[in-house]
Parts: C-alpha cells; sequence; structure tokens
C-alpha cells in the first residue's frame, strides 16, 4: 500500500470518529431487504471531503468501537454462468448467490439477491456456520425456494474483498454504504485490486432525490450508475465472454483511475 493510501485511510477513520454512532442492534431497522438500490462510482480521493460534509447529516455504524468493517465475498454460479450472461445481457428479473463473511465478527450468510423487473432489490439470506465459504446441508432446502435449480447445480467461480463502512441518516429511512479497497480474485490466484475505487449505493424504500448524500454526489458530478462488482470481476480476472458488455464500465474505471493518480484525495 503506496504512502498516499495510508494517509487516506488514517484520514477517513479519523472523520467517522466525529459521526454520532450506531449499534449494530439499531441498524437492523433500516436493513430494507426489499428496496431501491442506486449505486455512484468515484475516486476514493473524494471520500474524505464527502464525509466531512455529511457528519451533520448522518449517523454511522460502529461495532467494538469500529466504523470499518471487511467484507469477503464467494460468488457462485451454473456451469454455463447464467447469473453472470443474465447481468451483462441486461436480463430483467435476474438472480445473484453469494456466502458473504463479516470478518469482524466471523458471522457467514448464503445469501440470494434477485432483481425484480421495476428495479427493487430484494435479498433473502441463511446463517452458515462461521468461516463456512461452501455448500451445506442446510442450502438444500434454502435455495430451492428462491431459484428453480438446487445447491448442487452451483460452483464458486470468484472472490471479492473490500472494506464497507455505514452510514444511516438522521431524518429519511435511508441507509448507504460506501465500498473501497476492493479486491478480485478467481480462486487460481490470479487477483486484481482497486485501492482508487469507491462504490457508494444508496438504499432506501422510496426515491434517493431528497437525500443529502445524493445531493452532495450530485455537486461533485458523481453520476448514478448500474455496477456489479460480480460481473465486473468476473470479467477482469476470469476472461469470460460477452466483456464488451461491460466496456462502458471498464472505461469508466480507467477514467477514475486516473482522476485518483492525477489528484490524489481532498
Amino acid at each position: 500500500m503506496r504512502g498516499l493510501e495510508i494517509k487516506m485511510l488514517t484520514e477517513i477513520a479519523k472523520i467517522l470518529k466525529g459521526f454520532e454512532p450506531l449499534g449494530l442492534e439499531s441498524i437492523s431497522a433500516v436493513r430494507y431487504m426489499n428496496r431501491v438500490d442506486t449505486k455512484y462510482l468515484f475516486s476514493v480521493g473524494k471520500l474524505p471531503m464527502l464525509l466531512r460534509n455529511m457528519q451533520s447529516e448522518y449517523m454511522t455504524l460502529e461495532i467494538n468501537r469500529l466504523h470499518e468493517f471487511r467484507y469477503k465475498t464467494v460468488y457462485f454460479d451454473t456451469h454455463d454462468l447464467l447469473f453472470y450472461n443474465q447481468h451483462v445481457t441486461g436480463k430483467l428479473n435476474r438472480a445473484k448467490v453469494r456466502i458473504r463473511t463479516y470478518e469482524s465478527n466471523g458471522l457467514t450468510f448464503l445469501e440470494v439477491k434477485q432483481k425484480s423487473n421495476k428495479g427493487r432489490t430484494s435479498k433473502s439470506r441463511l446463517e452458515k456456520e462461521p468461516g463456512d465459504m461452501n455448500h451445506i446441508e442446510q442450502s438444500k432446502e434454502f435455495l430451492p425456494e428462491l431459484l428453480y435449480f438446487s445447491a448442487g447445480d452451483l460452483k464458486p467461480v470468484i472472490n471479492t474483498g473490500f472494506t464497507r463502512l455505514t452510514l444511516v441518516s438522521l431524518a429519511r429511512a435511508e441507509r448507504i454504504t460506501i465500498d473501497y479497497n476492493i479486491s478480485w480474485n478467481n480462486m487460481k490466484g490470479e487477483t486484481v485490486e482497486m485501492p482508487f475505487l469507491a462504490i457508494a449505493e444508496i438504499k432506501s424504500e422510496k426515491s434517493t432525490s431528497l437525500s443529502p448524500f445524493f445531493m452532495e454526489l450530485k455537486r461533485l458530478g458523481i453520476r448514478s450508475t448500474g455496477f456489479s462488482k460480480y460481473a465486473t470481476g468476473m470479467a477482469l480476472v476470469n476472461g469470460v465472454p460477452k466483456q464488451n458488455n461491460l466496456k462502458s464500465k471498464i472505461l469508466l474505471l480507467n477514467r477514475i483511475k486516473n482522476e485518483y493518480d492525477t489528484n490524489g484525495y481532498a
């Protein structure tokens, strides 16, 4: 990690201490398992300034005096990459299957994330044994209830790691996650890292147009965009077909990298 990145991450940690804290037991009320998600990609160099400007509008998740948490995710797909192809071809009513571990406490969940043709996201999950990143007996009953095939039809295809902080609005039914320190591994030891990238996601039950976070992003010239860590990671490290469908996203990532390399952080 470069000196600039260490300095920036130290600054982010310092800023987060200035937010009103929110405990894990309270955040369940704003988890929104059925919601509207809006994503924004930008240079992580803008994150310190963005957070400073949001301190009066949001609380931040705090667990054991920590505000930033490391996540590890294993994505699963069929042998013919059904979920990947659903995404890159723009199919509505699509799904993802993943196993996510919260490294701060070891909690592990099998999750099915589905997006409807009306743009709403729903998530169902099943708690697994701590650190268990593979199929277990419970999955054989859980998955067929949500999808039309069984756990045995799926295989792990990619790992994703990232750091996440969570903001909760003081005035609205709104939760925001911001991911950074993002990396992908293709299960064969080949890795792509993107320390320059931040992904913010506004999760709400209604429109984001009145969100202070949205208005600040707009002021900074950051626009919403569809983005899938899974599909992008597959294109970057697994050499999967139909990569041209993701060309605009790859170009956006290159522009963000150039901006970060040029401007550093605010």
